[in-house]
């Protein structure tokens, strides 16, 4: 039978039901929120893959045209490939579940979410969050859950449990946060430089607000939850495990002290190689396979690392726990781009290119949420496979990628100012990575920007935050934060926690645990320490480059702005566009009209940029009486003759107007193509322009009269 709960979501109500729809999975609930639906089923295969050593969770989360009764844009008018929004919101629904399935489980599990009905105010993110944490509770799957996600604004001054697409207009917060019944699971946003004081009453919000939705969940799941089936995990043998320790003895710490990833990494397989071979011989290759000694050396690794931590006070790399890597950067490094620049962190190095585009490279796609549908600033960031050392399949972004570029993205894009008419693009291309690659990136982007001229109100910069734990039950009874982990830090304990901002405050955030939560006094510690790292990284930027240059790159497009009257952009674009077309062609530049009657012009030539300007000042020109102009005679008539004296307008000399005697034929003084100065005497309720061939004479007499 159905079942259906309602839980309050700060001053809304969210309604979960199962046991009506995909009865067949596992788990499946639909989860609404006003008038927007999703469906999220979780599945299970009953058994491992043999030889699986990996836990393969698969999240997907798409969105339908239909949902919003809409057709999809393109040819085939069917759903293709994900979009940017579909993987972040993967993103966000995996990171916080995938923690809390049980270690050395291997069974494949797929959760999948469908965008059933959007009603264009409220987000289907959060409810994509919640139904899998609901799946997964009412499933037989096995799960430490339930869990909780809201999506948390701030409107003058308040914090704001989901707020609208509307409302959010307004915010200077978009927290995405998900917790447990007493603990940060996860979270992601950005901010309009927040303060960390202010961050973290933000996250205690959020945390109080989805107590109901857990509470609701555990609800559920008592009423139509299934019983959780019995599994197997795969483990090392005691005794494999007890033989592969004696074996490495005491050379492994001093193999991890080394020096430098690759030789420390180098080190550290040989003694792998060496004591696995050692293994095989012993037991048999059928007992040690290639999993088994996988496994065996990932547990001594990690119990070394975390000894070394907790009991030695030791990283690997001989730093303090607070101390920021040696950072070195340069701008300005490629000839052609707009705007570059290195940035480079220990082993961690990112090339930055900044380039500055026209309305027309402003990126454009359907949204079916209501979300929004263009965006005019762009981190593109890409990982090869040689910045770690390796070989692999070249294609494509990844998930990954998709995900860290979002985040250096939101991180920066609130300093640029509000109106800036450029599309901007920023793409960062690791060259070696050791930690954090996604605030380097951030760090490179914000001086490969300053380095291409663009205005940022403040420059920013990013960090990452980790921690090292120990527990005594189920609470955590030693830890250590760690400033900028590097990569066998985040593979061994247990948080990667970066946060970027400014000098005033926090600009983008984003938590990823090991753990099934953290505490909130914990991350107040976290938060400070990224806070006095991030002021130490932009210190050593400013050293480089400390504020954007007043230059524009030569090889960037110049733009001026003119501002006409609205009622004006239909004569500036003509019948059929045919004067904004001609005056494309005319002068190679590329013209935007806003409807406010904003007009950009973009050029890379003074030339082209004074052909465009003065024609569109023109064209859109009010008469103004009293002024002088230089027209061309356009029609003659017996009573007169129309002059356009601006593009595209004309005005009427009336005969008696020609000259300062009588006229008996208008043709006697001017003809068709005719270039005379004409000075405006009046414009008439209907706009008719009456002009005087006469009086701009007689000026032009006596300014040429000499002075008594």
């Amino acid at each position: 039978m159905p079942e259906k709960i309602t839980a309050p979501l700060g001053d809304k109500q969210i309604f979960i039901e199962t046991g009506k729809l995909a009865k067949q999975a596992d788990g499946a609930v639909t989860v609404q929120l006003g008038e927007t639906i999703v469906i999220v089923a979780a599945v299970a295969a009953t058994k491992a893959k043999p030889g699986q050593d990996f836990f393969p969770l698969t999240v997907d989360y798409r969105e339908k045209a239909a949902a919003a009764g809409k057709f999809p844009g393109g040819y085939f008018k069917r759903e293709g490939r994900p979009t940017e929004k579909e993987i972040l919101t993967c993103r966000l629904t995996d990171r916080p579940i995938r923690p809390l399935f049980p270690k050395g489980w291997y069974n494949e599990v797929q959760v999948q979410t469908v965008l059933l009905s959007a009603d264009g105010e409220n987000d289907p993110d959060i409810l994509s969050i919640i139904g899998a944490s609901a799946a997964l509770t009412v499933s037989d799957i096995p799960w430490a859950g339930p869990l909780g996600a809201v999506r948390v604004g701030r409107i003058g001054g308040k914090f704001v449990a989901n707020p609208t697409h509307a409302e959010m207009q307004d915010s200077d917060l978009d927290l995405v946060y998900v917790g447990n019944d007493k603990d940060i699971v996860m979270y992601e946003g950005a901010a309009k430089e927040i303060s960390e004081t202010d961050f973290n009453a933000a996250l205690k919000f959020a945390q109080e607000v989805i107590q109901p939705v857990i509470a609701a969940q555990k609800e559920l799941a008592a009423k139509a939850g299934k019983k959780k089936r019995e599994i197997t995990v795969n483990v090392v043998p005691d005794e494999i495990l007890h033989e592969a320790k004696s074996l490495a003895g005491d050379r492994f710490v001093p193999a991890l002290l080394t020096p430098g990833k690759l030789a420390r990494e180098s080190a550290v397989k040989a003694i792998q190689d060496e004591v696995g071979a050692k293994l095989v011989e012993k037991f048999g290759a059928e007992k040690v396979t290639q999993f088994v000694i996988n496994d065996a050396f990932y547990y001594i690794q990690k119990e070394a690392v975390r000894k070394l931590i907790l009991e030695s006070g030791k990283r690997l790399d001989g730093r303090a726990f607070d101390v920021v890597r040696p950072i070195t950067s340069e701008v300005g490094i490629l000839p052609r781009a707009h705007g570059s620049a290195i940035f480079a962190r220990g082993e961690t190095q990112a090339v930055t290119l900044a380039t500055l585009g026209t309305g027309d490279d402003t990126q454009e796609f359907d949204s079916y949420t209501g979300g929004e549908t263009e965006k005019k600033f762009i981190l593109h960031y890409n990982f090869p496979n040689f910045s770690v050392g390796e070989t692999g399949r070249i294609s494509g972004p990844g998930r990954r990628e998709i995900g860290h570029g979002a985040l250096a993205e939101r991180s920066i894009e609130c300093m640029l100012p509000k109106d800036y008419p450029y599309a901007v693009r920023v793409t960062s291309e690791i060259m070696e990575s050791n930690g954090s690659t996604s605030m380097a990136s951030v760090c490179g982007g914000t001086l490969a920007l300053m380095d291409a001229g663009v205005p940022l109100t403040r420059p920013v910069a990013g960090i990452s935050v980790g921690i090292c734990t120990e527990y005594s039950g189920d609470k955590i009874s030693k830890y250590q934060l760690l400033t900028d982990i590097i990569g066998w830090e985040d593979h061994y304990c247990d948080m990667d926690c970066k946060i970027a901002g400014t000098e005033k405050g926090i600009t983008g955030f984003q938590l990823d645990l090991k753990l099934k939560g953290i505490p909130f006094g914990l991350m107040v510690e976290t938060v400070e320490k990224a806070r006095i790292a991030r002021m130490h990284i932009l210190a050593e930027m400013a050293k480089t480059l400390a504020a954007p240059r007043l230059e524009l790159s030569k090889y960037a497009p110049r733009i001026e702005v003119i501002r006409i009257n609205p009622e004006k952009i239909g004569a500036l674009i003509g019948p059929g566009g045919k004067n904004i077309k001609r005056l494309v062609e005319e002068s190679g530049c590329e013209i935007n009209i806003e409807d406010d009657g904003t007009v950009n012009i973009f050029s890379v030539s003074a030339e082209g940029m004074k052909i465009a300007r003065e024609a569109i000042t023109g064209m859109t020109a009010e008469a103004e009486i009293g002024k002088i102009y230089r027209g061309k005679v356009v029609t003659v008539k017996e009573f007169g003759a129309f002059v356009e004296f601006l593009p595209g307008k004309d005005g009427l000399v009336h005969i008696s107007e020609l000259a300062n005697f009588r006229v008996k034929n208008t043709e006697d003084i001017v003809k068709v193509g005719d270039e005379i100065s004409v000075k405006c005497l009046g414009v008439d309720e209907k706009g008719r322009v009456r002009l005087s061939r006469k009086a701009a004479m007689e000026e032009r007499d006596q300014e040429m009269a000499p002075k008594a």
